[in-house]
């Protein structure tokens, strides 16, 4: 043999142990959503379309139990969902203040949910559990699980939704076996008082548990708000999606954007082992007051540069102009404190929507007087003026 093919063969030899010896790059992680309402609504239709691209799963709250209340059923909408074709996890909330948990009960409920929905043609893929379990009652948890497991059929994966107060438990590597993955709730997990997010604490968590399990496993992460209100026991009421009669001052709390979209690119440039995918809690839908827009939502799960842009929009008939102002970013934002506009000869104006106006020779003021979100893609009307012009070029809006 030749000397020529001797080198050949070592510098394939070569190349082939230098790229074993490369880092292969990590697979993109997941992008999924909890679909958490109770009742459903037409406005599924339109949040659901408009979310397909960006989300592969849907988990969908679909059974629930409560100490007093019992099991009771989302009314979701099967023909939704058929038409969608994403998969599904069926979601099943298990209260944590149940003093017990009726195995045999809970697995027959489950069971019927799950005949129930194949049975209308849905694309069920898998069986979340919810059951914020104390530590002391983690090893009743697992028998549960693994019962589950048995009576279940074999296509179905089964997951839990899991606490971060579990990583110093002995008990968690053996509950995570029975299951195929679970989900790290790490958002509201701490006293509400102190925000509903803290994104070196979630990572923290994640690194730990991706040291415990074997299996794949998720985070479910914030995009949402609650409202605090003064409780009669001295501890504070948490209002999230179903207001609650209460008098007192509410403190608004909101997952922060800008803090979830830089933690997620992190995640996607280093992500721990076996971290599978993101699930975003929950699909907001039109109207919803306490939750991100589907517009922040989406442009958080891409990785795209977050902004707001603030416009005034004016529209006029006949001398009656209607004085809007809308959000054309990515990011929800806040209402703008002040909008002026130069103006000829007002008759009459008048503010709504939060708004006061002054008005002064060749100035409209329109000014804010109370907080408030303008949503991505949102129109918000500051109220209305009869002028015989407005020079929308000079007028301006302060954030």
């Amino acid at each position: 043999m030749s000397a020529t093919f001797f080198v050949r063969c070592a510098l394939l030899l070569a190349a082939v142990l230098l790229n074993g010896c490369q880092q292969q790059d990590a697979p993109p992680l997941d992008q999924q959503l909890y679909v958490w309402q109770r009742q459903w609504t037409d406005a599924h239709d339109d949040a659901l379309a408009q979310s397909r691209g960006d989300f592969s799963t849907l988990r969908v709250l679909a059974l629930q139990t409560y100490p007093q209340a019992g099991w009771r059923r989302a009314r979701i909408n099967p023909a939704l969902l058929k038409n969608d074709g994403r998969p599904l996890i069926a979601v099943i909330r298990l209260d944590g203040q149940l003093k017990t948990l009726d195995q045999t009960e809970t697995t027959v409920q489950i069971q019927r949910v799950v005949a129930d929905w194949q049975a209308q043609g849905l694309m069920l893929a898998g069986v979340e559990i919810d059951h914020d379990a104390g530590t002391a009652r983690l090893p009743a948890y697992r028998e549960f699980l693994a019962g589950l497991r048995n009576v279940l059929p074999a296509t179905l994966k089964l997951s839990i939704t899991a606490l971060p107060a579990w990583l110093d438990s002995p008990e968690l590597p053996a509950l995570l076996t029975v299951v195929d993955s679970s989900v790290l709730q790490v958002h509201a997990v701490s006293s509400p008082e102190r925000g509903l997010f803290d994104p070196a604490q979630a990572k923290q968590w994640a690194g730990r548990w991706s040291r415990i399990t074997a299996k794949p496993f998720y985070l479910a992460l914030p995009a949402y708000g609650i409202a605090l209100l003064p409780g009669d026991s001295g501890a504070p009421m948490v209002e999230s999606e179903v207001p609650i009669e209460h008098v007192g001052q509410r403190r608004e709390l909101l997952a922060d954007p800008l803090q979830l979209s830089k933690l997620a690119s992190q995640l996607r440039a280093e992500p721990p082992p076996h971290l599978a995918g993101l699930i975003w809690f929950r699909l907001p839908l039109k109207g919803d007051r306490r939750a991100w827009s589907l517009a922040t939502l989406r442009a958080v799960a891409r990785g795209d540069r977050l902004a707001s842009q603030l416009k005034l929009n004016l529209s006029s008939n006949d001398g009656l102009y209607d004085i809007r102002v809308s959000n054309r970013g990515n990011l929800d934002g806040g209402l703008p404190e002040r909008v002026t506009l130069a103006v000829t000869q007002c008759d009459a104006v008048d503010a709504v929507n939060g708004y006061a106006v002054h008005q002064t020779p060749g100035q409209l003021s329109f000014t804010r007087l109370q907080d408030g979100r303008l949503l991505a893609d949102a129109e918000r009307t500051l109220g209305w003026a009869r002028c015989t012009k407005i020079d929308q070029g000079s007028s301006h809006v302060y954030p």
